[in-house]
Formats: C-alpha cells, structure tokens, sequence
C-alpha cells in the first residue's frame, strides 16, 4: 500500500497539465517512480501541481471516507488495468471490495429516455443483479439512473451497483440525484478519477465512459440517440474487447437509432435479462460480430478525446411530458410520477397532444405516442 507522500506525488504528477495517463505511465517507466518523475520534470522547468493541493486533496478525501486507489495498488480494479489509458487514480466511495467483482455489466443510454425504456432497463438491472451480476452505469438521468435503482431494488432491497462519475466524487450530479448517490454509498460504490469538486465539464463524460466498459463484461445499449455519448461507451467495449448488447427500439423513434444500428452491424439482441446471461455465463466463447464498416464512421461522430460539448450535460432538465412517452403504452399515473407534475397540469398537456395528433389514448388511462 502506498504511503502519504507517494499519494501525493501521484495526485501532483496526474493533475499537471498535459500528463494524461499514457503519458503518466510513461514518466513513471522512466524514472522509476512518482517522485523520481516530479524531480525530473522540475528540473526541466515544467510547472507541477503544487504540493499544498494535493497535500490537502488527500486530506479532505481521508475526511469524507474516500479512498484514493492508485493504479499500482491491490484494491485498483484488474479489469482496467489491460486499458491502455486506464486510469492511474481511482477516487472510490462505498464498498471497494466490488472492484475486484468480475461478473460485472455495463447498462448505458438515453438521458431523455422514455418512461417504456426506463422500465424494462430497472427490471432487466434488477433481474441480473438477482443472478449476481454488478450493474455498472453513470448515474445520469434517465437510463442510467434507472439501471441502478433496478440494481439496488433488487436482494431485498440490498443490491449493489456502482456509478462511475464524470465529476469530483463529492458531487453529486444530476443534483435531483441525490438521494441515488447516497443509497449508491451506502449499498454500492461510487467511483470518479476526477479530483475532489470538479464540476460537470463534457470532455469528462466522455472519458469516464472507457471505466464504466472497462469494468464490465459488456455494455448494454438501450435508447441512444445516432450522437449520445452512449454510443462512445459501446466503441469502448469494442476496442477492450467486451460484448455489446443492445434492446430494439422503434424506428420511428430517434432514441431508437444508435441500439437498433448496433443490433444491424451483429450487437447481441436483448429483450430480457436471460439474453445476456446466456452470452456472459458461457462456458463457450461468444463473439462479438459488430461490423464497423456498415455505418461509414456515422455511428461513433463524436471523437474519444479533447471532447469540450457533449449532449452529456443538457443545460436545463426538461420536464416536456412528451419526453417522456415512447410507442409503448404506459400510465397516466406513471407519467405523473416521473414528471413531478399534479394530475391536472399532465391532463392538460396530453390533451394538447392528442389535438395535435401526437398521442393516442388507449383503455387502462393509457397513452402512446402515435404512430
């Protein structure tokens, strides 16, 4: 286990401008060590972060029960350590022992998911994390926020899940989440390689997406829209050789678009959570067939780095009921619930809707978008 001062020459080293983490490995293969490297790089007149801070990160993370997990310790994750930019510090809350759970899955998608596709995620998380598969996912809203309730529901209400953050691991964001972030916490782990109260910016989003794969088996895609940084998420498990699964969508449905082309290019097909405990419990290899040339480099618009705007981070959180509707039936109480809304305020909205064509009523106080 390493000590204070190495911990700090690791936080100095990794949080100076221009030392990414294939860069940081390359350092420490060169001079030995952490602070081999940071004599080295001050006596080329390089600016470091500065002692004081990192002295005082690792002071305040002691202080709130975070557990900092360099990339040379037992506690760092084996799965990330074939990545060839993992992450050399790992900021980790709750309970550390599920980094070393090798039966892990990866459920990612919409953050304007529809209340259908919210549904079916929690209960596919709650039937795999009764079968003992870890949920991993971002603690975004929607369908990530889904796949972790469903994961924690699940044991009665003792399941377990982890939440890999774009953010410091002190911030909680989506702030409605709050309560999530908590019960994550206490029952789960949440996990950042961010320092401590770094705040939403889009180029995190992205590159959190390579841990939130490569602690997984395989990542499962349920709505995406064609530029969702889910999508980013499925070319990692791509290239760090994991499944990709995906659930069919609608094509009419623009959230539907990324699952669907995946599904087209050889994704595993997913209704259920028995479709992919039939790949990763295997004793056979189950290969992954996607062929990247069906979609002429359209599929994965977004580059992997130097991301600064992302659809990530929406800049305001809609509360439009029609977000919430999908061609699949649901409640009117469901839409209530999930919108926060009183009953006469969603009343009002779908009756315009259902004036301009958008929706039909269906029998049970039903109603889906119109086809």
């Amino acid at each position: 286990m390493a000590n204070v001062e190495e911990i700090i020459a690791w936080l100095r080293l990794v949080n100076t401008d221009g030392i990414g983490p294939i860069g940081f490995e390359r350092l420490l293969k060169k001079c030995g060590s952490a602070e081999n490297a940071i004599c080295f790089m001050e006596s080329s007149g390089k600016n470091l972060a500065q002692y004081d801070w990192a002295k005082n990160e690792l002071e305040n993370a002691y202080e709130q029960g975070i557990r900092i997990i360099l990339k040379k310790d037992s506690f760092y994750p084996q799965s990330l350590l074939s990545l060839r930019d993992a992450p050399p510090i790992l900021y980790a809350k709750g309970r550390i022992e599920l980094l070393h759970e090798q039966n892990a899955l990866a459920i990612v998608g919409s953050r304007n998911a529809s209340l259908s596709a919210c549904n079916a995620t929690a209960q596919i998380a709650f039937d795999l994390t009764e079968k003992n598969v870890l949920i991993v996912s971002g603690m975004a809203r929607g369908i990530d926020t889904a796949a972790h309730t469903g994961a924690l529901r699940a044991k009665n209400g003792n399941g377990t899940t982890i939440a890999v953050l774009g953010t410091g691991i002190d911030v909680v964001y989506p702030p409605e989440n709050v309560k999530l972030y908590n019960q994550i916490a206490e029952q789960g782990l949440l996990l950042a390689e961010v320092p401590l109260m770094s705040q939403a910016l889009g180029g995190s989003f992205p590159r959190r997406n390579r841990i939130i794969s490569g602690l997984s088996k395989g990542v499962l895609v349920t709505e995406a829209s064609e530029k969702s940084g889910s999508l980013i998420t499925a070319r990692y498990a791509l290239e760090q050789k994991r499944y990709v699964f995906a659930i069919p969508g609608s094509p009419s449905d623009p959230r539907a678009v990324g699952p669907n082309k995946l599904l087209r290019a050889g994704a595993f097909w997913v209704e259920k959570a028995e479709d992919i405990l039939k790949v990763i419990n295997t004793t056979a290899d189950s290969e992954n067939k996607l062929n990247l040339d069906v979609f002429n480099d359209d599929l994965f618009i977004k580059p992997l780095d130097n991301e600064q705007k992302t659809v990530d981070i929406p800049s305001s959180r809609k509360s439009e009921i029609e977000e919430f509707l999908s061609y699949n039936p649901i409640t009117v109480d469901e839409i209530i619930r999930a919108s926060g809304l009183d009953a006469a305020a969603v009343a009002m909205k779908l009756l315009d809707l259902e004036l301009e064509g958008k929706i039909v009523k269906l029998p049970g106080n039903r109603v889906a978008l119109k086809k």
